[in-house]
């Protein structure tokens, strides 16, 4: 199978090469090309790889790039990658075809607040099938919290956010290997690759997904047992950190203009936008209250033998509205003072009486807070305290199974010990103060007012 980029019909018109200077980043390349096509090896140039020293530099930040994909502490982010190839883990697998099965499970079996959900797509994936169409397929996936990389200017920073990669024989992928991540292969067939590149060692070499076994055991062991391959990391660059000055000699040479003599620099990698999870599919939650420590587990489907009590928690904006006339807990999220919603207190009230089943009505103002109208206990503030990193969402959860056990919120409040994502997260509970100025006071009759118990 010829190299990508190295064969002769890559580089030869006419049997001459046409290339000036044919930048590679390994000598291992370079011994390749004069194998496969001596003609154009005086052309090599080593001068290693810029988008991988970009990624390289920008490891100091992977905190921030964590942060704009709304990954909490605790949390590990699995990044789904696929190369633009009818054998890769977005076309057929290899004839296995995992995707369209996994994306589903994925959700179902995953956590939500265990693991953060993204996938990078080669931008020919987008391109071929056009971003509408590409958006329709990973519509469920996308509400139910898994987020769609940019392709062009914010796949590097996800790769570096990155716990845990599943992948295929593609470049991304490669590069993840490269940087230390773990990686499972989803789609990794051989047969496409040149059987001298590094490439076809890796894929020989990391671990497999079994697509019928259990997921969240095999991230796990991916995760915990991770031990990086030496092939990537070598064999990616050749002279890490030093390809913008290799780069830019080669160039002014090609121009015959002398080098300036300010130093040759890469542009940073930027910080994307803030795009935390946005679950709209209906949640099904399970609690263990003891005292006032909550156990809480969340996520699209109730596993099997999963232990604990279950409510439902369903965001308003949900696609069907049968959802939200059967949930224990409605959530929404947004700006307190948005004069639409008339502040978290009225929305509250106005969801109380709408959905007569909801026991809850949790508004998140903001990523560590939110206020929670109760039908028997007025409403109540929710605050994460220092150290705390959950989704509002999942204390309003807590607060539910917390009453519902029998808890009581006294006049100076009280706090809760929320158990998720491998932590425990204390959570401020007291009773409102005062409602934000876009709100009416609550009072008997007013649009503020929390109706009284569902009995």
């Amino acid at each position: 199978m010829p190299t990508f980029g190295l064969s002769r019909e890559w580089l030869l018109a006419e049997g001459e090469p046409f290339v000036d200077a044919l930048v590679l980043s390994h000598p291992e390349q370079v011994a390749r090309l004069r194998r496969a096509c001596p003609e154009a090896a005086p052309a090599a140039v080593l001068a290693g790889d810029p988008c991988f020293d970009r990624m390289l530099a920008g490891r100091a930040h992977r905190e921030r790039f964590r942060r704009a994909l709304g990954v909490r502490r605790g949390q590990r982010l699995v990044v789904l990658n696929s190369t633009w190839n009818p054998e890769g883990f977005f076309g057929d697998g290899g004839g296995q075809d995992v995707l369209p099965g996994l994306l589903p499970r994925l959700t179902a079996e995953l956590p939500a607040d265990d693991y953060r959900l993204a996938a990078v797509l080669h931008p020919n994936i987008w391109y071929g099938h056009g971003p509408g169409q590409i958006r329709l397929w990973w519509d469920r996936a996308r509400r139910s919290g898994l987020t769609l990389v940019d392709p062009v200017h914010a796949w590097r920073q996800a790769l570096l956010a990155a716990d845990l990669v599943l992948g295929d024989f593609g470049a991304v992928t490669y590069y993840a290997a490269a940087l230390g991540t773990p990686v499972l292969l989803a789609a990794g067939d051989r047969e496409v690759l040149d059987p001298e590149a590094p490439l076809a060692s890796f894929v020989a070499q990391a671990p497999r997904l079994d697509p019928h076994g259990r997921l969240p055991d095999q991230l796990a062991r991916a995760v915990t047992r991770h031990r990086p391959l030496p092939g990537p990391a070598r064999f990616t660059s050749s002279v890490p950190g030093a390809s913008a000055a290799l780069l830019r000699t080669e160039f002014y040479a090609l121009l015959e203009l002398p080098e300036p003599p300010a130093p040759a620099l890469l542009e940073p990698l930027p910080l994307p936008p803030y795009e935390p999870p946005r679950r709209t599919v209906p949640l099904h939650v399970r609690t263990r209250v003891s005292g006032a420590r909550v156990e809480v587990e969340r996520s699209t489907a109730h596993p099997y033998a999963a232990a604990g009590d279950t409510h439902l928690a369903v965001d308003e904006d949900t696609r069907d509205p049968a959802d939200l006339a059967a949930a224990d807990v409605v959530t929404r999220e947004g700006p307190p003072d948005d004069p639409r919603l008339g502040g978290p207190v009225r929305w509250a009230s106005e969801t109380l009486l709408r959905y007569r089943h909801c026991a809850v009505a949790a508004f998140a103002t903001g990523p560590d807070t939110c206020v929670a109208g109760t039908r028997d206990h007025g409403v109540l503030e929710l605050s994460a305290q220092p150290g705390a990193d959950l989704d509002p969402a999942a204390y309003a959860s807590a607060l539910h199974a917390w009453l519902t056990a029998g808890g009581t919120v006294p006049p100076e409040g009280t706090t809760l010990r929320v158990g998720a994502a491998g932590r425990v997260h204390t959570v401020s509970v007291r009773p409102a103060t005062e409602p934000p100025r876009s709100a009416p006071a609550a009072g008997r009759g007013s649009p503020g007012a929390v109706p009284p118990s569902r009995g």
